[in-house]
């Protein structure tokens, strides 16, 4: 299903990604040294039923995971990249921890995610933490490339090349696996917007067209492997990861930017 909101709609969905923005950024602001995963799912359950909203992964069971996801806030850790479930796990000085977040709130969903390093190890003569923020500058860069060019008129394939160029240029291998996704009264909606693709094809964007668009990279490899809790997806290799992500919004002059904390 392909969704086109309407102007409440499109309000609804303005409160929905402040509301992730905001949440998010609460998160990285308490992420410290020592804090639990299960901490920080925790307080997401407490900011969400806070501001009346609804998580999207509670409940949420596809047929890539193991079951219903069962928490609040995806925490991938170093060499996880994507689903990651919270556990019984302190955070280390220097680990690298990415955060992604949905919600429903009045019946339209945002998605978004961040990935930052914890504590305070990062320097200029750190190359491992150096290598980590070019990493999740890569995806940053990448994110903005692909709303640069999101507008009425252009294609899903344009979005996907503007992000593949970026994090070939920086080095990364590409996985086409996952990638980004239309959201609107759900989380997960057609059409699906790969990480690399050919300019000029796929589906021709539309005022009021929601997009969830999600860089995502591993150092070294393009080969992911599931842990045991059958949700969490790591680098084959060990490798360190990083996931950026938006929820924008199709209107009639370009794209906005919806999961940015008010």
């Amino acid at each position: 299903m392909i969704e086109i909101l309407h102007d409440d709609q499109l309000a609804r969905a303005r409160d929905a990604g402040a509301l992730v923005g905001g949440i998010l950024q609460s998160l990285k602001q308490r992420t410290t040294v020592g804090v639990n995963l299960l901490d920080l799912d925790r307080w997401t359950k407490q900011m969400i039923e806070d501001a009346g909203a609804v998580s999207c992964y509670v409940d949420y069971a596809p047929s890539f995971g193991r079951g219903p996801f069962g928490h609040y806030v995806c925490t991938a850790v170093n060499d996880a990249v994507l689903h990651g479930m919270p556990h019984d796990y302190a955070l280390a000085d220097g680990d690298l921890l990415t955060l992604d977040l949905a919600v429903t709130l009045h019946g339209i969903s945002a998605d978004a995610a961040i990935s930052f390093v914890v504590g305070d190890s990062v320097g200029p003569s750190d190359d491992a933490a150096s290598a980590d923020l070019a990493m999740i500058d890569a995806t940053e860069r990448a994110l903005a490339a692909a709303i640069a060019v999101a507008r009425p008129g252009a294609r899903i394939g344009d979005l996907s090349h503007a992000i593949g160029t970026v994090l070939s240029d920086a080095g990364y291998p590409i996985n086409l696996e996952f990638g980004g996704h239309g959201i609107g009264s759900t989380m997960h909606q057609d059409p699906h917007v790969a990480n690399d693709g050919r300019p000029g094809r796929g589906y021709t964007l539309r005022p009021g067209l929601l997009l969830a668009l999600e860089p995502w990279v591993m150092a070294d490899t393009d080969v992911l492997v599931t842990d045991a809790d059958g949700w969490t997806l790591r680098s084959a290799t060990g490798c360190r990861t990083a996931h950026t992500e938006h929820t924008i919004a199709i209107t009639e002059t370009g794209a906005e930017i919806l999961t940015l904390p008010r």
